[in-house]
């Protein structure tokens, strides 16, 4: 949690997104429940975060959520490989899954203290340990 409060006070994320990065709509919501693929095509469902985006913090949203990895892992780096992302966006999508990471821990943080809990009980310890790793 330390690291990840440390690194949000280190970078500017209230900056405008860069030019160099299209706008694009966006889900808003990356629950891998919310794409549906029938063998051909992915169909999208839950709008209800929808708005104005962009592709780095939409994928982002995906590789981070926590049905990203809780129950059946996506592998990430193969999922990202298949975007040509610009080098604008590489650093964006870095800083967007790094936030995504740290407001994971403290969701899954206080779904643990909360006694309503709906993810495994080493969900904390992992999500620590995914945030540690995208900050090192």
């Amino acid at each position: 949690m330390d690291a990840g409060v440390a690194w949000l006070a280190s970078v500017h994320l209230d900056r405008p997104v860069a030019p160099g990065i299209p706008q694009v709509f966006g889900a808003g919501d990356g629950n891998l429940a919310n794409f549906l693929w029938d063998g051909s095509t992915v169909r999208i469902v839950d709008f209800e975060d929808s708005g104005r985006s962009d592709r780095a913090f939409e994928l982002a949203e995906i590789t981070e959520h926590v049905a990203s990895w809780v129950e059946h892992p996506l592998d990430v780096s193969s999922f990202l490989s298949q975007f040509d992302v610009t080098r604008a966006e590489l650093g964006r999508l870095r800083d967007c899954r790094r936030l995504l990471a740290l407001v994971w821990l403290f969701l899954l943080l206080f779904d643990a203290e909360g006694g309503n809990r709906r993810n495994p009980a080493d969900a904390v310890e992992r999500q620590s340990q995914r945030l540690l790793d995208l900050l090192g």
